[in-house]
């Protein structure tokens, strides 16, 4: 790429003169460099000298007829008519041409051409751009805004009024644009695209990233172009994965990226990971690993790699020896860490039969900080090695264990760690441990959703808390969880998780457990399922029925609830609603307004691939319109409270209600909408698990709340005070 940045120096200058000295010498080749050609087009597409450019595009079509590659020949085609301004016959028949090659038994052919500008011939700038986004146009199809709108799938298409319906990743509603507006703003995307996969299922994205980060990372490169670690996380960080997750998966990523023989990886953090044309071979790149100045974790996963992917090697004398010395040699490093130190000793022993027990039982005797020795370890073999070198030489294995279980991330560890616990003596310190986190889920929240799918799984026998009674209290613990993480958007990832596996087969996971319980359970269920604000209506309503049909005594109730407190009602007080219309009025007028402002200010600084000014922006702005969305929404299912909504008999939406407990306590609650809910004052939400609880109950009778009786001793209306 010589000439690259000798055009980006005078595209920079705005300097036509000069460019277009450089640019007649660069037009006499006789071959050409087809990623280059592309970016100096790209370069000036996009600068002030386009528009004059554009007058001289045919110059650039004796090189361009050197490029033997079809695909390769169609894109760069495709940019000089995205660039050029002459409209002259030729360029029209040739723009013919390559549409009929490309596109040969199109119905809609001759009409396009119209859409597109080459029947008329008078204005056909973009015409293949154009040609490709009219072809990629159907229902479910993906597109890209040019104008920072980002991705977005196309709902509705309309040829006779030339019009298209797309909904946007960071737009609420709909937007509608005719096709003469779309070729100025859209670009197709293909479905496998990584920004649509992002848009259209993050979820399998993201699993896709944590079981094949390399795939992931380099169908990031392949459609977005090179980009370094900063803009590879901008692009996948807590939108594929989790913020408190990137780190540890970057570095895991990053060392495999390494070693792909189709990935430039850089040397410095402002270069750019890079796809190459050619593979390089694990042989060249072992001995570049292993060289003199690779470090000692590049040392051992390379050389970890390489004897794993390629066992045979290890039959040749010189790579054996070659890599056996550079690992023996690592050993004698002052730097070397605890961590490393076990990974070659476990590696020299396992791949050349060099007898180390002693000494790697030295070190599991010796070793301290168990939790931050088998993290700094990137090789599962070699994590689960060091557990079984843990288990055989240390006699506090238990404990270390079991502090191992809660902090470690890798399943097939846990497996293990369990497997190991859940025998012998070691059995009664494991039991407490798992009782406590039940009764604390968020001290180990991903650790108890995934032993919650091990004790319902109906292979996993002999697990505790694997019968009926485990079952349902760690099927409680996860409601609990659920219920909290509704509240933190760090963890929506996990909350969304468990929403999946709650609802997914038809509830069948709930099915499971609730059948045969008791009806003390199921009202507690009823009570938890109620606090998971990410439940909808429908959900909630279908575990409602589910509920019933384990104890049908309970239809009654729920239809004297449904008849008192709607769940899709949101009921308030015509304070409550004038309050919260302000704070929608403010939020549209105000703040968006001002959040627009801080946009562009921060967008005039530059850089926005370093940017925190922007981003904070951009994420501003993505909190207010997630306001106003659900704003919005609940004030369209928003109703005031009057006089005939509230029972005069039980206790419903708008009771003041007296209450005793059972030493005689009294206690008076006003039962509202969640927009005048306040807690200093007595007045409870309907959404409440207390007002719940004495809904639909009369004057003598008692409801129980928290394992306490209480009794309802008065009850008026609230609008009578």
């Amino acid at each position: 790429m010589s000439y690259l940045q000798e055009f980006r120096a005078q595209i920079n200058n705005r300097d036509f003169a000069k460019f277009w000295q450089l640019w007649e010498e660069y037009c006499t080749s006789d071959t050409v460099d087809t990623e280059e050609f592309a970016q100096i087009l790209q370069g000036v597409k996009g600068s002030d000298l386009a528009k004059r450019f554009g007058q001289y595009v045919e110059t650039a079509l004796p090189l361009w007829e050197t490029i033997k590659d079809k695909e390769a020949s169609y894109e760069i085609l495709k940019l000089l008519f995205d660039l050029q301004t002459s409209n002259s016959p030729a360029l029209a028949d040739l723009a013919l041409k390559s549409l009929k090659e490309k596109y040969p038994n199109d119905p809609k052919f001759s009409d396009r051409l119209r859409l597109v500008g080459l029947r008329a011939r008078d204005n056909f700038q973009g015409a293949l751009a154009n040609y490709d986004l009219l072809a990629h146009m159907e229902k479910g199809k993906f597109v890209y805004h040019t104008g920072g709108w980002g991705v977005g799938q196309i709902v509705d298409l309309s040829p006779v009024l030339e019009q298209l319906t797309v909904e946007f990743e960071h737009l609420p509603g709909k937007k509608y644009f005719t096709f003469a507006n779309s070729f100025k703003n859209l670009l197709p995307l293909a479905d496998d695209h990584i920004l649509a996969k992002r848009f259209a299922n993050p979820d399998q994205l993201e699993k896709e990233a944590k079981e094949n980060p390399v795939f992931v990372i380099k169908s990031l490169l392949k459609n977005l172009g090179p980009k370094t670690a900063a803009e590879i996380k901008e692009e996948l960080c807590d939108l594929v994965i989790p913020e408190k997750d990137w780190t540890k998966w970057w570095q895991g990523a990053r060392s495999k990226l390494k070693k792909d023989t189709m990935v430039e990886t850089p040397k410095t953090l402002r270069e750019p990971f890079a796809l190459r044309h050619a593979e390089v071979t694990h042989e060249e790149r072992l001995h570049k690993a292993i060289g003199k100045h690779s470090s000692i974790d590049e040392l051992i996963q390379t050389a970890y790699s390489f004897v794993r992917d390629n066992p045979g090697m290890l039959k040749k004398p010189e790579t054996r020896d070659s890599i056996q010395s550079k690992l023996t040699a690592a050993l004698e490093s002052q730097e070397i860490s605890k961590a490393q130190d076990l990974q070659i000793y476990i590696f020299l022993e396992s791949q050349f039969d060099t007898h180390a027990d002693k000494t790697v039982k030295q070190l599991i005797q010796e070793l301290s900080h168990f939790e931050e020795v088998i993290d700094a370890i990137e090789i599962i073999a070699f994590k689960k090695r060091v557990l079984t070198l843990i288990r055989e030489h240390r006699k506090d294995w238990p404990e270390i264990f079991l502090d191992l279980l809660f902090s470690n991330q890798q399943s097939t560890l846990r497996d293990y760690i369990i497997k190991e616990l859940n025998q012998g003596p070691s059995q009664k310190q494991l039991l407490p441990k798992l009782r406590h986190l039940a009764h604390h889920p968020m001290e180990a929240p991903e650790f108890l959703v995934w032993y919650f799918q091990k004790v319902i799984d109906k292979d996993s026998v002999g697990l505790p808390f694997s019968d009926k009674e485990g079952q349902g209290l760690f099927f409680e613990a996860i409601l609990i969880l659920f219920a909290v993480l509704d509240s933190k958007p760090e963890w929506r990832i996990l909350s969304k998780k468990i929403y999946t596996l709650l609802s997914s087969k038809r509830y069948a996971v709930v099915r499971s457990v609730i059948e045969g319980t008791s009806l003390e359970f199921i009202n507690e269920f009823l009570l938890l399922i109620a606090k998971c604000h990410s439940f909808t209506d429908h959900d909630i309503k279908i575990l409602r029925s589910l509920a019933a049909v384990v104890h049908p005594s309970l239809n009654a109730k729920m239809k004297k609830e449904a008849s008192t407190i709607d769940s899709h009602t949101v009921w308030t007080t015509e304070e409550g609603y004038n309050r919260t219309k302000q704070r929608l009025h403010h939020l549209t007028t105000v703040e968006t307004v001002e959040n627009a402002r801080e946009i562009e200010a921060a967008r005039s600084l530059g850089d926005l691939r370093e940017n925190s000014e922007y981003k904070f922006a951009l994420e501003k702005r993505s909190r207010i319109q997630s306001e106003i969305r659900h704003l919005s929404e609940q004030i369209n299912r928003a109703r005031i409270i009057t006089r005939d909504d509230i029972s005069e008999d039980e206790v419903s939406v708008g009771s003041i209600v007296e209450v005793v407990d059972s030493k005689g306590n009294p206690s008076t609650y006003t039962i509202l909408g969640i927009w005048d809910a306040d807690a200093d004052k007595g007045i409870l939400s309907t959404q409440s698990r207390l007002a719940q609880s004495m809904t639909g109950t009369k004057v003598g009778e008692t409801f129980k709340f928290r394992d306490e009786d209480y009794t309802i001793v008065g009850l008026k209306r609230f609008v009578n005070k």
